[in-house]
């Protein structure tokens, strides 16, 4: 029976968001999802775009705000969603990125190493899943594609889910980025279900390259801006140099938080109702601690990336279409090692390259199938328009060099 509570949240990017599901307050109201409060979406890109802190509950919010949409626009389709699967694709919705650590994916696979974010997803989920007397069972099942009716899951993760939908606009109204404007409204008007599977209409495809053409030109000049690069990178250095020096003996190492458990090695891979409880226990407010307490420490490259980032005085990056010489790195190590009186190995968490790559569109993994009128289904990168085909589903990669300026 629907629920006669109803609340509504007035979101800067869509206006009202309504509420109105005994579950969806319930794991709204959890602490697990009340984290994400204190999770950056975008990481470190306010150190560019200064509105850029927006948090992952914001995004959570839009999501499940466009899923409400595209339910109803697919019942008006004739599309088979009962109230049950209704109120579980929401929920999974919503819980899609429960499992993101401090500042997203910027430390993505650095607090825990090997382990995706997805995965913490999922095993948060079940937790909650626990404690709300198996009310989740449903919904793990779609975000896991276990459930035989593939649209809903296509809805979370696909080409044109709804967390990419949420994202690319939100980020766009946050960082004032317009590439990044979608005309996500239309392209959810535009939605059916044709043999299980998620399709758009044939009138919709110029809304969806727009959307892919948005997609690929927010990554290159917001999300790999070489600014927002060289700090995400240098706070990923932190992490990696904290973990490398770290000693229970060393009082100005120890945070005394949950971050402790994952750098001194105790954890060890394994995901476990205490390492749950650990993960789940940070935020940005941890990390951000940490580095302030860390910008004093005796050890020269952790205190210089530490001070630097907190100051905004972040590493030199040039991004090229070719690798970096290695003897540029060797040199640039060399020179930043006699400056600051360390090692060259100390050094290279100061100095040192990698590569960013970004494919907006891999025909055949995760196809956009248009649906045209005579009843005839394309990939999109089929349809007469070239555009999709010739271009977007070209990888680029960009090489990044990052040094003590």
């Amino acid at each position: 029976m629907p629920s006669t509570k109803r609340k509504i949240i007035n979101d800067p990017v869509y206006g009202f968001i309504t509420i109105n599901h005994p579950l969806i307050f319930d794991i709204i109201a959890h602490p697990y999802y009340q984290r994400l409060r204190r999770i950056h979406q975008m990481a470190m890109a306010h150190l560019v775009y200064p509105g850029a802190v927006h948090t992952r509950l914001h995004h959570s919010l839009g999501a499940y705000h466009l899923m409400c949409q595209a339910v109803t626009e697919l019942r008006s389709k004739g599309a088979d969603i009962s109230d049950e699967e209704d109120v579980a694709v929401k929920a999974a919705i919503l819980l899609h990125d429960i499992g993101h650590g401090p500042f997203s994916h910027a430390l993505e696979n650095r607090l825990a190493p090997g382990i995706h974010h997805e995965v913490l997803s999922l095993g948060i989920m079940h937790e909650l899943n626990r404690c709300l007397d198996g009310r989740l069972t449903l919904a793990i099942d779609i975000f896991t594609n276990k459930y035989h009716k593939l649209f809903l899951h296509q809805l979370i993760s696909s080409q044109l889910d709804m967390d990419r939908m949420d994202y690319l606009t939100r980020d766009s109204f946050f960082t004032g980025v317009s590439e990044g404007v979608i005309g996500y409204d239309r392209i959810l008007k535009m939605l059916l279900v044709h043999n299980n599977e998620l399709m758009v209409e044939e009138k919709g495809i110029y809304s969806v390259e727009k959307f892919l053409i948005a997609r690929r030109q927010m990554y290159w000049q917001v999300y790999l801006h070489k600014t927002v690069l060289s700090a995400e990178k240098m706070l990923k250095k932190i992490i990696e140099r904290a973990r490398d020096i770290y000693s229970t003996e060393d009082a100005c190492i120890r945070t005394y938080s949950a971050l402790d458990y994952f750098l001194s090695g105790e954890f060890d891979g394994t995901i476990n109702a205490h390492s749950m409880e650990a993960f789940c226990s940070m935020d940005d407010a941890d990390v951000t601690f940490a580095i302030k307490r860390w910008s004093k420490h005796p050890d020269i490259a952790l205190s210089t990336l530490c001070t630097s980032l907190l100051n905004r005085k972040l590493l030199r990056c040039v991004i090229q279409g070719e690798p970096f010489d290695e003897t540029i790195l060797t040199k640039h190590r060399q020179e930043v090692a006699a400056k600051l009186e360390i090692s060259e190995n100390d050094a290279s968490y100061l100095v040192f390259a990698g590569e960013a790559v970004n494919t907006t569109y891999n025909p055949g993994t995760e196809d956009i199938n248009i649906y045209f009128k005579s009843g005839a289904v394309k990939n999109i990168s089929q349809v007469d328009n070239p555009l999709i085909h010739q271009t977007l589903s070209t990888p680029v990669k960009k090489f990044y060099f990052c040094t003590l300026a």
